[in-house]
């Protein structure tokens, strides 16, 4: 993750060969680490001897999964959690720092309630600067309701196929949701029954296209296609698209066309859809609950690309847009740049409906959705 993968997908391919509870501790691990970075450095500062940044990656990976277990988890023995660290260190050939990481979580072991930490970014472990930026767009509070939502762990979510029914799945508890059609897994492995798991803000971004059996539907950015996935549930799949070959091939369901495409240049086709979906590439800010390690890699000047690609690939998609046509742009951000300021800039001649799902009020990340219609056209 550190060489810049993503914490899901690397613990999807590869915890899968773990026994169940060995699979669920390394993800604890890896996402309680990455959600408490701030607070666990803090930890470890007063006892490491040069400033953390200057540690190889390994050690300080090694200590802060150390730190986490003895400060967060109840049921790892703080002589576990110091020894396996050991090992992780002398495992990634750095036996010389083995002892500094034992002296050093021997002296983090908790012995009481955790120390008042020192700023509000470190108590919600979350950049100051990303704070500043929800404060000003959402106001004080629900600033801070947004960064301690993303310090827990987010539920899983699942969806049923059509024709099938609670009881057919008895090794799963499922709860109804908000969302039509979205579950809440109480109990078991949806993936491990052969579900599909995605977040209830993406499949309700899913469900508002409104696709009825005779729409043909064009679905941009389609990869990794769990919004796809719903969309077909009453739609017709004209073409799934997206940039990158890889994830197309990679998604579940082979039925319908597939085009590798950049949607910020013009489209390559000569008709126009009654429904189109445009999810689009994004900061994701409305995942640091799930995808913790954005809020260590976004900048300023990152989030700054995006808006240019999201306009025009809007500008693109209702190029295609078929009179009384519906298309639906979306995003995983919580950036008013990335979603309001679009839409009012290029949507200012059709029907638009826009609305929010915000961690901390609504279940599941937080997603921005347009329901825009061509009612009669731009002027």
């Amino acid at each position: 993750m550190e060489r810049g993968g993503y914490a899901a997908d690397l613990l999807y391919r590869r915890a899968g060969k773990l026994i169940p509870s060995d699979a669920a501790l390394a993800q604890e691990l890896v996402f309680g680490v990455l959600r408490r970075r701030a607070q666990l450095d803090f930890l470890l500062l007063p006892h490491v001897a040069k400033p953390l940044a200057k540690l190889d990656i390994e050690i300080l990976t090694a200590l802060r999964m150390g730190v986490y277990q003895l400060q967060f988890l109840e049921r790892v023995p703080p002589h576990a959690a110091v020894s396996e660290s050991v090992s992780l260190a002398r495992a990634a050939r750095k036996s010389s720092a083995a002892g500094m990481v034992n002296a050093v979580l021997r002296k983090t072991i908790a012995t009481g309630p955790l120390p008042a930490w020192p700023d509000r970014a470190t108590a919600l472990s979350m950049p100051e600067w990303i704070l500043r930026r929800w404060e000003q767009a959402f106001g004080a509070e629900r600033a801070a309701g947004l960064a301690e939502a993303f310090l827990q762990k987010p539920d899983v979510y699942t969806r049923l196929p059509k024709g099938r029914a609670v009881s057919d799945y008895p090794d799963l508890e499922l709860a109804e949701t908000d969302v039509p059609g979205c579950r809440t897994v109480l109990k078991g492995n949806p993936r491990a029954a052969g579900l599909l798991q995605s977040d209830i803000g993406s499949q309700w971004v899913g469900t508002l296209l409104g696709a009825r059996p005779g729409d043909e539907v064009l679905d941009l950015c389609a990869a990794p296609g769990n919004k796809t996935a719903v969309v077909a549930e009453t739609g017709r799949i004209a073409a799934a698209c997206d940039a990158n070959f890889q994830r197309l091939l990679a998604m579940p369901d082979k039925v319908f066309p597939r085009v590798q495409l950049d949607a910020t240049r013009p489209l390559p086709f000569r008709r126009t859809f009654s429904r189109i979906l445009l999810d689009a590439p994004c900061s994701g800010t409305g995942t640091l609950g799930r995808n913790p390690e954005i809020r260590w890699r976004i900048t300023p000047e990152k989030l700054r690309e995006f808006p240019p690609i999201q306009r025009a690939m809007l500008r693109n998609a209702l190029e295609l847009l078929a009179p009384e046509g519906v298309l639906v742009y979306s995003t995983c951000s919580l950036e008013i740049e990335e979603n309001e300021n679009i839409v009012d800039v290029v949507c200012h001649d059709y029907e638009v409906e826009m609305a929010r799902r915000m961690p901390g009020v609504s279940p599941g990340d937080g997603f921005f959705a347009a329901v825009i219609r061509k009612t009669s056209g731009p002027r």
